[in-house]
Protein backbone atom coordinates (compact mmCIF):
# COMPACT_ATOMS: atom_id res chain seq x y z
CA UNK A 1 0.00 0.00 0.00
CA UNK A 2 1.60 3.51 -1.13
CA UNK A 3 2.13 5.92 1.24
CA UNK A 4 -0.22 8.65 0.01
CA UNK A 5 -3.03 5.87 0.13
CA UNK A 6 -1.84 5.19 3.84
CA UNK A 7 -2.15 8.87 4.97
CA UNK A 8 -5.30 9.13 3.02
CA UNK A 9 -6.55 6.01 5.29
CA UNK A 10 -5.31 7.88 8.38
CA UNK A 11 -7.54 10.97 7.57
CA UNK A 12 -10.72 8.98 7.05
CA UNK A 13 -10.10 7.28 10.55
CA UNK A 14 -9.55 10.42 12.44
CA UNK A 15 -13.11 11.90 10.74
CA UNK A 16 -14.58 8.61 11.27
CA UNK A 17 -14.16 8.28 14.74
CA UNK A 18 -15.41 12.10 15.28
CA UNK A 19 -18.42 12.03 13.45
CA UNK A 20 -22.29 10.80 14.11
CA UNK A 21 -24.14 9.73 12.16
CA UNK A 22 -46.73 31.00 -1.02
CA UNK A 23 -48.43 33.52 -1.11
CA UNK A 24 -48.48 37.11 -2.26
CA UNK A 25 -47.43 40.02 -0.13
CA UNK A 26 -50.33 43.09 0.18
CA UNK A 27 -47.97 45.63 1.29
CA UNK A 28 -48.54 48.29 0.29
CA UNK A 29 -47.52 50.10 -3.06
CA UNK A 30 -46.90 54.13 -3.94
CA UNK A 31 -49.75 55.25 -6.51
CA UNK A 32 -47.72 58.61 -7.49
CA UNK A 33 -44.83 59.23 -9.05
CA UNK A 34 -42.45 60.83 -7.43
CA UNK A 35 -39.78 61.11 -10.01
CA UNK A 36 -38.76 62.48 -12.69
CA UNK A 37 -40.78 61.76 -16.14
CA UNK A 38 -39.00 59.42 -18.34
CA UNK A 39 -38.52 60.85 -21.54
CA UNK A 40 -40.90 59.11 -24.30
CA UNK A 41 -38.25 59.04 -27.58
CA UNK A 42 -35.08 58.00 -26.09
CA UNK A 43 -31.87 58.80 -28.75
CA UNK A 44 -29.86 55.52 -29.19
CA UNK A 45 -27.44 58.03 -30.83
CA UNK A 46 -26.60 60.27 -27.62
CA UNK A 47 -22.99 60.31 -26.61
CA UNK A 48 -22.25 60.41 -22.94
CA UNK A 49 -18.94 62.14 -21.22
CA UNK A 50 -18.26 61.51 -17.83
CA UNK A 51 -19.38 64.82 -16.16
CA UNK A 52 -17.10 66.93 -13.66
CA UNK A 53 -18.62 65.21 -10.55
CA UNK A 54 -16.15 64.35 -8.56
CA UNK A 55 -12.49 65.04 -8.31
CA UNK A 56 -10.63 61.91 -8.98
CA UNK A 57 -9.19 61.14 -5.29
CA UNK A 58 -5.88 59.01 -4.41
CA UNK A 59 -5.86 55.32 -5.60
CA UNK A 60 -5.48 53.52 -1.85
CA UNK A 61 -2.87 50.98 -1.72
CA UNK A 62 -3.74 47.43 -1.36
CA UNK A 63 -4.92 46.25 1.55
CA UNK A 64 -3.53 42.57 2.52
CA UNK A 65 -5.91 39.88 2.61
CA UNK A 66 -8.93 40.84 4.54
CA UNK A 67 -9.20 37.20 6.31
CA UNK A 68 -7.03 35.30 8.42
CA UNK A 69 -6.43 31.98 6.77
CA UNK A 70 -6.54 28.69 8.55
CA UNK A 71 -2.26 27.72 9.33
CA UNK A 72 -1.04 25.10 7.48
CA UNK A 73 -1.33 21.98 9.61
CA UNK A 74 2.21 20.38 10.72
CA UNK A 75 2.28 16.88 9.51
CA UNK A 76 3.00 15.53 12.53
CA UNK A 77 0.19 17.31 14.42
CA UNK A 78 -3.56 16.17 15.34
CA UNK A 79 -5.61 16.60 12.14
CA UNK A 80 -8.73 18.99 12.26
CA UNK A 81 -11.89 17.28 12.74
CA UNK A 82 -15.40 18.74 11.59
CA UNK A 83 -17.63 20.35 14.32
CA UNK A 84 -20.70 18.61 14.96
CA UNK A 85 -23.67 20.74 13.31
CA UNK A 86 -27.27 21.42 15.64
CA UNK A 87 -30.06 19.74 13.65
CA UNK A 88 -30.88 21.77 10.99
CA UNK A 89 -34.73 22.83 10.61
CA UNK A 90 -35.94 20.65 7.45
CA UNK A 91 -39.76 21.41 5.80
CA UNK A 92 -42.16 18.32 6.62
CA UNK A 93 -42.20 15.86 4.01
CA UNK A 94 -45.17 15.96 1.97
CA UNK A 95 -47.72 13.33 3.44
CA UNK A 96 -50.44 13.78 0.43
CA UNK A 97 -51.01 13.98 -2.92
CA UNK A 98 -51.55 17.11 -4.36
CA UNK A 99 -52.24 18.78 -7.73
CA UNK A 100 -50.52 21.46 -9.42
CA UNK A 101 -50.95 24.17 -12.30
CA UNK A 102 -48.20 24.85 -14.45
CA UNK A 103 -46.92 28.06 -14.62
CA UNK A 104 -44.89 30.42 -17.21
CA UNK A 105 -41.29 28.57 -17.34
CA UNK A 106 -42.07 25.26 -15.62
CA UNK A 107 -40.70 22.21 -16.59
CA UNK A 108 -41.40 18.50 -15.57
CA UNK A 109 -38.09 18.98 -13.58
CA UNK A 110 -38.45 21.95 -12.09
CA UNK A 111 -42.04 20.85 -10.66
CA UNK A 112 -40.73 17.47 -9.84
CA UNK A 113 -37.87 18.84 -7.87
CA UNK A 114 -40.32 21.68 -5.72
CA UNK A 115 -42.16 18.75 -5.12
CA UNK A 116 -39.67 16.19 -4.19
CA UNK A 117 -40.65 13.51 -6.91
CA UNK A 118 -38.92 12.42 -9.64
CA UNK A 119 -39.80 13.47 -13.68
CA UNK A 120 -40.89 9.85 -14.09
CA UNK A 121 -43.33 9.46 -11.14
CA UNK A 122 -44.48 12.66 -12.31
CA UNK A 123 -44.87 11.18 -15.47
CA UNK A 124 -46.46 8.19 -14.56
CA UNK A 125 -49.34 9.99 -12.49
CA UNK A 126 -50.53 12.37 -15.28
CA UNK A 127 -50.41 10.03 -18.55
CA UNK A 128 -47.22 11.92 -20.06
CA UNK A 129 -45.03 10.43 -22.92
CA UNK A 130 -43.10 13.22 -23.84
CA UNK A 131 -42.00 15.56 -21.03
CA UNK A 132 -41.59 18.94 -23.23
CA UNK A 133 -45.25 18.39 -23.90
CA UNK A 134 -46.91 20.40 -20.60
CA UNK A 135 -48.73 23.70 -21.40
CA UNK A 136 -49.44 26.83 -18.98
CA UNK A 137 -52.49 26.25 -17.08
CA UNK A 138 -52.42 22.20 -17.26
CA UNK A 139 -53.23 20.42 -13.64
CA UNK A 140 -50.97 18.00 -13.12
CA UNK A 141 -51.61 15.35 -10.38
CA UNK A 142 -48.56 15.05 -7.65
CA UNK A 143 -47.78 11.65 -6.27
CA UNK A 144 -47.02 11.16 -2.44
CA UNK A 145 -43.28 10.90 -1.78
CA UNK A 146 -42.15 7.51 -0.95
CA UNK A 147 -39.25 8.17 1.40
CA UNK A 148 -36.47 5.60 1.74
CA UNK A 149 -34.13 5.32 4.42
CA UNK A 150 -32.47 8.50 6.12
CA UNK A 151 -29.35 9.63 4.31
CA UNK A 152 -25.64 10.05 5.25
CA UNK A 153 -24.48 11.94 8.22
CA UNK A 154 -21.16 11.93 7.03
CA UNK A 155 -19.44 15.87 6.50
CA UNK A 156 -17.81 15.87 3.28
CA UNK A 157 -16.55 18.95 3.50
CA UNK A 158 -16.93 22.39 4.91
CA UNK A 159 -19.10 25.42 3.78
CA UNK A 160 -16.30 27.12 3.00
CA UNK A 161 -14.49 24.29 0.70
CA UNK A 162 -17.67 24.47 -1.51
CA UNK A 163 -17.58 28.45 -2.38
CA UNK A 164 -15.18 30.57 -4.32
CA UNK A 165 -14.43 31.86 -0.59
CA UNK A 166 -11.19 32.80 1.14
CA UNK A 167 -9.50 29.68 1.38
CA UNK A 168 -8.96 29.69 -2.28
CA UNK A 169 -7.78 33.14 -2.58
CA UNK A 170 -4.58 32.40 -3.23
CA UNK A 171 -4.39 28.60 -4.96
CA UNK A 172 -3.16 28.80 -7.85
CA UNK A 173 -5.10 25.98 -10.36
CA UNK A 174 -2.35 25.86 -13.59
CA UNK A 175 0.77 25.05 -10.69
CA UNK A 176 -1.47 22.58 -9.61
CA UNK A 177 -2.67 20.90 -12.65
CA UNK A 178 0.38 20.94 -14.55
CA UNK A 179 2.47 19.32 -10.58
CA UNK A 180 -0.55 16.39 -11.14
CA UNK A 181 0.71 16.01 -14.84
CA UNK A 182 -2.30 14.35 -15.67
CA UNK A 183 -4.50 14.64 -18.62
CA UNK A 184 -5.90 17.77 -17.53
CA UNK A 185 -2.18 19.63 -17.85
CA UNK A 186 -2.67 19.27 -22.04
CA UNK A 187 -6.13 19.38 -22.29
CA UNK A 188 -7.51 22.21 -24.48
CA UNK A 189 -11.11 23.07 -25.12
CA UNK A 190 -13.02 25.69 -27.84
CA UNK A 191 -15.79 26.81 -25.99
CA UNK A 192 -19.37 27.26 -27.27
CA UNK A 193 -20.97 29.65 -25.25
CA UNK A 194 -23.12 32.75 -27.45
CA UNK A 195 -23.78 34.47 -23.70
CA UNK A 196 -20.40 34.53 -22.88
CA UNK A 197 -19.06 36.87 -25.95
CA UNK A 198 -15.37 37.20 -24.47
CA UNK A 199 -15.10 33.32 -24.15
CA UNK A 200 -17.08 32.16 -26.84
CA UNK A 201 -15.15 30.38 -29.88
CA UNK A 202 -11.72 30.73 -27.98
CA UNK A 203 -9.65 27.87 -26.72
CA UNK A 204 -9.40 27.85 -23.17
CA UNK A 205 -6.87 25.07 -21.06
CA UNK A 206 -8.18 23.33 -18.27
CA UNK A 207 -6.93 25.66 -15.64
CA UNK A 208 -8.67 29.11 -17.67
CA UNK A 209 -12.04 26.93 -17.71
CA UNK A 210 -11.85 25.62 -14.09
CA UNK A 211 -11.46 29.61 -12.99
CA UNK A 212 -13.66 30.66 -15.26
CA UNK A 213 -16.58 28.54 -13.62
CA UNK A 214 -15.35 28.77 -10.16
CA UNK A 215 -15.61 33.12 -10.73
CA UNK A 216 -18.81 32.70 -12.50
CA UNK A 217 -20.98 30.60 -10.27
CA UNK A 218 -18.82 30.95 -7.06
CA UNK A 219 -17.65 27.49 -6.74
CA UNK A 220 -14.07 26.13 -5.39
CA UNK A 221 -11.83 25.33 -7.48
CA UNK A 222 -10.49 22.56 -5.49
CA UNK A 223 -13.73 20.70 -4.77
CA UNK A 224 -14.26 21.17 -8.52
CA UNK A 225 -10.45 19.31 -9.55
CA UNK A 226 -11.65 16.75 -6.83
CA UNK A 227 -14.96 16.01 -8.62
CA UNK A 228 -13.12 15.99 -12.03
CA UNK A 229 -10.64 13.35 -10.21
CA UNK A 230 -13.49 11.44 -8.52
CA UNK A 231 -15.58 11.12 -11.52
CA UNK A 232 -12.73 10.84 -14.59
CA UNK A 233 -8.89 10.63 -12.85
CA UNK A 234 -8.40 13.47 -15.19
CA UNK A 235 -5.98 15.16 -12.89
CA UNK A 236 -3.51 12.40 -12.51
CA UNK A 237 -3.89 10.26 -15.53
CA UNK A 238 -2.43 10.70 -18.65
CA UNK A 239 -4.55 8.11 -20.46
CA UNK A 240 -8.10 8.29 -18.51
CA UNK A 241 -10.68 5.78 -19.69
CA UNK A 242 -11.76 6.89 -23.40
CA UNK A 243 -15.78 7.09 -21.73
CA UNK A 244 -14.48 9.87 -20.35
CA UNK A 245 -13.39 11.99 -23.02
CA UNK A 246 -17.02 13.90 -23.97
CA UNK A 247 -18.30 13.67 -19.74
CA UNK A 248 -15.77 13.87 -17.63
CA UNK A 249 -18.37 14.67 -14.41
CA UNK A 250 -20.74 11.81 -16.00
CA UNK A 251 -23.67 14.09 -16.94
CA UNK A 252 -24.82 12.23 -20.05
CA UNK A 253 -26.42 15.22 -22.25
CA UNK A 254 -25.94 16.04 -25.55
CA UNK A 255 -26.31 19.93 -24.61
CA UNK A 256 -23.22 19.16 -22.13
CA UNK A 257 -20.16 17.88 -23.98
CA UNK A 258 -16.63 18.95 -22.79
CA UNK A 259 -15.08 20.31 -19.61
CA UNK A 260 -16.40 23.47 -19.70
CA UNK A 261 -20.44 22.52 -20.18
CA UNK A 262 -19.59 19.88 -17.50
CA UNK A 263 -18.35 21.89 -15.00
CA UNK A 264 -21.12 24.63 -15.57
CA UNK A 265 -24.08 21.73 -14.70
CA UNK A 266 -21.84 20.53 -11.98
CA UNK A 267 -21.21 24.04 -10.26
CA UNK A 268 -25.05 25.03 -10.25
CA UNK A 269 -25.95 21.85 -9.05
CA UNK A 270 -23.65 22.25 -6.15
CA UNK A 271 -24.76 25.55 -5.37
CA UNK A 272 -28.66 24.12 -5.55
CA UNK A 273 -27.68 21.93 -2.53
CA UNK A 274 -26.14 24.28 -0.94
CA UNK A 275 -28.41 27.37 -1.11
CA UNK A 276 -31.96 25.05 -0.54
CA UNK A 277 -30.42 23.96 2.77
CA UNK A 278 -28.70 27.10 4.14
CA UNK A 279 -32.34 28.33 3.76
CA UNK A 280 -34.45 25.28 5.25
CA UNK A 281 -35.85 24.45 1.45
CA UNK A 282 -35.56 20.80 1.23
CA UNK A 283 -35.84 18.02 3.36
CA UNK A 284 -35.08 14.86 0.51
CA UNK A 285 -32.96 14.20 -2.77
CA UNK A 286 -34.83 12.25 -5.44
CA UNK A 287 -32.14 9.92 -6.80
CA UNK A 288 -32.09 10.24 -10.64
CA UNK A 289 -30.82 6.07 -10.95
CA UNK A 290 -33.57 4.77 -9.37
CA UNK A 291 -36.21 7.74 -8.26
CA UNK A 292 -36.07 6.88 -4.91
CA UNK A 293 -36.57 9.43 -2.20
CA UNK A 294 -34.28 9.89 0.61
CA UNK A 295 -34.77 11.76 3.49
CA UNK A 296 -31.67 14.43 4.46
CA UNK A 297 -30.26 14.09 8.11
CA UNK A 298 -30.51 17.00 9.47
CA UNK A 299 -26.61 17.61 10.73
CA UNK A 300 -25.16 17.41 7.64
CA UNK A 301 -24.17 20.77 6.78
CA UNK A 302 -24.71 23.13 3.62
CA UNK A 303 -21.20 22.12 1.70
CA UNK A 304 -22.55 18.20 2.35
CA UNK A 305 -25.44 19.16 1.00
CA UNK A 306 -23.95 20.67 -1.98
CA UNK A 307 -22.53 17.14 -2.66
CA UNK A 308 -25.08 15.26 -1.70
CA UNK A 309 -27.59 16.97 -4.24
CA UNK A 310 -24.84 16.50 -7.00
CA UNK A 311 -24.79 12.94 -6.65
CA UNK A 312 -28.29 12.61 -6.38
CA UNK A 313 -28.24 13.66 -9.91
CA UNK A 314 -26.35 10.94 -11.16
CA UNK A 315 -26.62 7.95 -9.24
CA UNK A 316 -28.84 5.36 -8.05
CA UNK A 317 -29.36 4.92 -4.11
CA UNK A 318 -26.79 2.48 -3.68
CA UNK A 319 -24.11 4.62 -5.69
CA UNK A 320 -25.12 7.55 -3.62
CA UNK A 321 -24.18 5.59 -0.66
CA UNK A 322 -20.59 5.45 -1.55
CA UNK A 323 -20.02 8.93 -2.83
CA UNK A 324 -21.36 10.99 -0.20
CA UNK A 325 -18.92 8.53 2.34
CA UNK A 326 -15.41 8.23 3.84
CA UNK A 327 -14.83 6.37 1.38
CA UNK A 328 -16.27 8.52 -2.22
CA UNK A 329 -15.36 11.86 -3.21
CA UNK A 330 -13.86 12.87 0.60
CA UNK A 331 -10.93 10.03 -0.14
CA UNK A 332 -10.09 11.52 -3.10
CA UNK A 333 -10.35 15.26 -1.95
CA UNK A 334 -7.97 14.08 0.90
CA UNK A 335 -5.60 12.54 -1.67
CA UNK A 336 -4.90 15.68 -3.61
CA UNK A 337 -5.49 18.19 -0.86
CA UNK A 338 -5.69 16.36 2.41
CA UNK A 339 -8.36 16.98 4.64
CA UNK A 340 -11.14 19.45 3.43
CA UNK A 341 -11.26 20.56 7.44
CA UNK A 342 -7.83 22.18 7.22
CA UNK A 343 -9.24 24.96 4.91
CA UNK A 344 -12.24 25.41 6.66
CA UNK A 345 -12.84 29.30 7.64
CA UNK A 346 -15.53 29.10 9.97
CA UNK A 347 -18.06 30.64 10.61
CA UNK A 348 -18.28 31.47 7.10
CA UNK A 349 -20.41 34.26 7.34
CA UNK A 350 -20.43 35.85 11.19
CA UNK A 351 -23.86 35.97 12.49
CA UNK A 352 -23.25 39.58 13.51
CA UNK A 353 -22.55 40.80 9.37
CA UNK A 354 -24.04 43.79 8.51
CA UNK A 355 -24.09 45.15 4.65
CA UNK A 356 -22.12 48.36 4.39
CA UNK A 357 -23.48 51.55 3.14
CA UNK A 358 -24.32 50.68 -0.40
CA UNK A 359 -25.83 53.52 -3.30
CA UNK A 360 -28.45 53.13 -6.11
CA UNK A 361 -25.97 52.26 -8.87
CA UNK A 362 -26.97 55.01 -11.53
CA UNK A 363 -26.71 58.61 -11.85
CA UNK A 364 -28.47 61.58 -10.12
CA UNK A 365 -31.52 62.57 -11.77
CA UNK A 366 -32.12 59.84 -13.80
CA UNK A 367 -34.96 58.16 -13.35
CA UNK A 368 -34.69 54.21 -13.96
CA UNK A 369 -36.70 51.27 -13.34
CA UNK A 370 -36.84 48.57 -10.43
CA UNK A 371 -37.62 45.70 -13.01
CA UNK A 372 -37.10 41.86 -10.98
CA UNK A 373 -36.92 41.69 -7.31
CA UNK A 374 -35.02 38.94 -5.99
CA UNK A 375 -34.19 36.45 -7.98
CA UNK A 376 -31.57 34.09 -9.09
CA UNK A 377 -28.05 35.21 -8.17
CA UNK A 378 -25.85 32.93 -10.68
CA UNK A 379 -27.91 30.34 -12.89
CA UNK A 380 -30.99 28.34 -11.22
CA UNK A 381 -29.33 26.35 -8.73
CA UNK A 382 -28.26 30.17 -6.66
CA UNK A 383 -30.19 31.65 -3.97
CA UNK A 384 -32.33 34.24 -4.73
CA UNK A 385 -29.63 37.62 -4.44
CA UNK A 386 -29.99 39.63 -7.35
CA UNK A 387 -32.45 42.59 -8.04
CA UNK A 388 -32.58 44.22 -11.54
CA UNK A 389 -32.76 47.67 -12.99
CA UNK A 390 -33.56 49.29 -16.41
CA UNK A 391 -32.54 52.05 -17.74
CA UNK A 392 -35.16 54.83 -19.15
CA UNK A 393 -33.31 54.60 -22.93
CA UNK A 394 -33.66 50.65 -23.07
CA UNK A 395 -34.33 49.77 -26.28
CA UNK A 396 -34.68 45.69 -26.78
CA UNK A 397 -30.76 44.61 -26.21
CA UNK A 398 -29.15 47.23 -27.56
CA UNK A 399 -26.67 48.59 -25.55
CA UNK A 400 -28.30 51.50 -23.55
CA UNK A 401 -26.41 54.70 -23.68
CA UNK A 402 -27.15 55.40 -19.55
CA UNK A 403 -24.61 54.94 -17.25
CA UNK A 404 -24.32 52.61 -14.54
CA UNK A 405 -22.37 53.36 -11.66
CA UNK A 406 -20.32 52.17 -8.64
CA UNK A 407 -22.76 51.38 -5.64
CA UNK A 408 -19.83 51.79 -3.22
CA UNK A 409 -15.61 52.45 -3.36
CA UNK A 410 -13.51 49.53 -4.27
CA UNK A 411 -11.28 47.45 -6.68
CA UNK A 412 -12.95 46.12 -10.20
CA UNK A 413 -10.89 42.66 -9.53
CA UNK A 414 -12.24 41.65 -12.99
CA UNK A 415 -14.62 43.15 -15.66
CA UNK A 416 -15.25 40.53 -18.67
CA UNK A 417 -18.06 38.69 -20.34
CA UNK A 418 -20.91 40.84 -19.20
CA UNK A 419 -19.84 40.69 -15.42
CA UNK A 420 -18.07 43.40 -13.78
CA UNK A 421 -16.82 41.87 -10.01
CA UNK A 422 -16.01 45.02 -7.57
CA UNK A 423 -13.78 44.22 -3.98
CA UNK A 424 -15.31 46.56 -1.43
CA UNK A 425 -12.70 45.54 1.05
CA UNK A 426 -9.51 46.67 -0.81
CA UNK A 427 -7.68 43.68 -0.44
CA UNK A 428 -7.98 42.93 -4.40
CA UNK A 429 -9.61 39.57 -3.95
CA UNK A 430 -13.63 38.54 -4.74
CA UNK A 431 -12.58 35.40 -2.71
CA UNK A 432 -12.72 37.67 0.77
CA UNK A 433 -15.22 40.00 2.53
CA UNK A 434 -18.30 42.14 0.35
CA UNK A 435 -17.90 41.92 -3.06
CA UNK A 436 -20.93 43.38 -5.82
CA UNK A 437 -20.98 41.98 -9.17
CA UNK A 438 -22.79 44.40 -11.95
CA UNK A 439 -23.77 41.87 -14.57
CA UNK A 440 -24.50 42.69 -18.08
CA UNK A 441 -22.62 45.02 -18.63
CA UNK A 442 -21.58 46.53 -22.68
CA UNK A 443 -17.92 45.63 -23.42
CA UNK A 444 -18.01 49.32 -24.49
CA UNK A 445 -16.87 51.76 -22.38
CA UNK A 446 -17.08 48.98 -19.94
CA UNK A 447 -14.51 49.95 -16.76
CA UNK A 448 -11.48 47.94 -16.87
CA UNK A 449 -9.73 45.81 -14.49
CA UNK A 450 -7.28 46.95 -11.76
CA UNK A 451 -9.31 50.27 -12.03
CA UNK A 452 -10.30 51.52 -8.27
CA UNK A 453 -13.77 53.50 -8.23
CA UNK A 454 -15.03 55.35 -6.39
CA UNK A 455 -19.06 55.11 -5.35
CA UNK A 456 -20.87 56.83 -8.01
CA UNK A 457 -18.22 56.40 -10.55
CA UNK A 458 -19.02 54.76 -13.74
CA UNK A 459 -18.95 51.26 -14.67
CA UNK A 460 -20.47 51.08 -18.03
CA UNK A 461 -23.81 50.49 -20.07
CA UNK A 462 -26.58 47.96 -19.73
CA UNK A 463 -26.79 45.15 -22.04
CA UNK A 464 -27.43 41.74 -22.27
CA UNK A 465 -23.97 40.41 -22.57
CA UNK A 466 -23.37 37.85 -20.31
CA UNK A 467 -26.31 35.86 -20.06
CA UNK A 468 -29.90 35.61 -20.98
CA UNK A 469 -32.31 38.57 -21.43
CA UNK A 470 -34.84 39.81 -22.99
CA UNK A 471 -33.54 43.71 -22.97
CA UNK A 472 -30.99 45.72 -21.73
CA UNK A 473 -30.68 45.87 -17.46
CA UNK A 474 -28.54 45.57 -14.88
CA UNK A 475 -28.14 42.54 -12.81
CA UNK A 476 -26.97 43.42 -9.54
CA UNK A 477 -25.91 40.84 -6.71
CA UNK A 478 -23.90 40.41 -3.22
CA UNK A 479 -21.44 38.15 -1.99
CA UNK A 480 -19.90 37.82 1.16
CA UNK A 481 -16.66 35.42 1.49
CA UNK A 482 -17.59 33.82 -1.19
CA UNK A 483 -21.59 33.19 -0.92
CA UNK A 484 -24.05 35.02 -2.77
CA UNK A 485 -25.89 36.93 -0.21
CA UNK A 486 -29.94 36.61 -0.43
CA UNK A 487 -31.81 39.79 -1.60
CA UNK A 488 -35.18 38.53 0.19
CA UNK A 489 -33.19 37.31 3.44
CA UNK A 490 -32.11 38.30 6.87
CA UNK A 491 -29.35 40.57 4.97
CA UNK A 492 -31.56 42.50 2.40
CA UNK A 493 -29.91 45.11 -0.20
CA UNK A 494 -30.52 48.34 1.19
CA UNK A 495 -28.93 51.09 -1.61
CA UNK A 496 -30.07 54.68 -0.72
CA UNK A 497 -31.97 53.76 2.24
CA UNK A 498 -34.32 51.30 -0.05
CA UNK A 499 -34.77 47.80 1.44
CA UNK A 500 -35.27 44.65 -0.75
CA UNK A 501 -37.88 42.30 0.27
CA UNK A 502 -39.72 39.14 -1.57
CA UNK A 503 -43.22 37.75 -1.82
CA UNK A 504 -42.20 33.69 -2.30
CA UNK A 505 -42.08 34.47 -6.02
CA UNK A 506 -39.01 34.51 -8.04
CA UNK A 507 -38.31 37.86 -10.01
CA UNK A 508 -41.42 39.92 -8.00
CA UNK A 509 -40.21 42.01 -4.96
CA UNK A 510 -40.06 44.98 -2.97
CA UNK A 511 -37.59 48.28 -2.65
CA UNK A 512 -39.57 50.00 0.20
CA UNK A 513 -38.07 53.46 1.82
CA UNK A 514 -40.09 55.67 4.72
CA UNK A 515 -43.71 54.83 3.42
CA UNK A 516 -42.95 54.33 -0.34
CA UNK A 517 -42.95 51.10 -1.48
CA UNK A 518 -41.73 50.03 -4.97
CA UNK A 519 -42.84 47.22 -6.72
CA UNK A 520 -40.35 45.13 -9.67
CA UNK A 521 -42.41 44.75 -12.52
CA UNK A 522 -41.39 44.89 -16.33
CA UNK A 523 -41.55 48.06 -18.32
CA UNK A 524 -41.99 51.41 -16.50
CA UNK A 525 -44.94 52.82 -13.96
CA UNK A 526 -44.66 54.80 -11.20
CA UNK A 527 -44.83 51.81 -9.05
CA UNK A 528 -41.14 50.40 -9.98
CA UNK A 529 -39.81 53.89 -11.50
CA UNK A 530 -36.44 55.10 -9.04
CA UNK A 531 -34.17 57.50 -9.28
CA UNK A 532 -31.27 59.11 -7.32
Amino acid sequence: MSLRRLSTLAILFAILSSCSSTSNSNNAVSTYNPFVPLSATPNPNITSTPPPTRTPGPTPTRAALSVTLPPTRDPNSPMTTPTADSPHALPTLRQNAEQYTVQTGDTLGSIAQQYGISVDELEQANGISDPNLISVGQTLNVPQPVPGAVGSSFKIIPDSELVYGPASAQFDIAAFIQNAGGYLSSYTEAITDPTSPDINGNTLTAAQIILQVSQDYSVNPRLLLALIEYRSKWVTSLNPDPATLDYPLGYSEPNHVGLYHQLTWTANELNRGFYLWDENAIANWVMAGDASVVPIDPTINAGTAGLQNLFAQLDDRTSWNTDVNAFGLFETYSFLFGSPFDFAIEPLIPPDLTQPKLQLPFEPGVTWAFTAGPHESWDTGSNWGALDFAPPDVQGCATASEWETAVADGWIVRASNGAVMEDLDNDGYEQTGWDILYMHVATQDRVQAGTYVYAGDRIGHPSCEGGIANASHLHLVRKYNGEWIAADGNLPFILDGWVSSGNGTEYDGYLKRGNVTLEAAEGTSAQNSISR
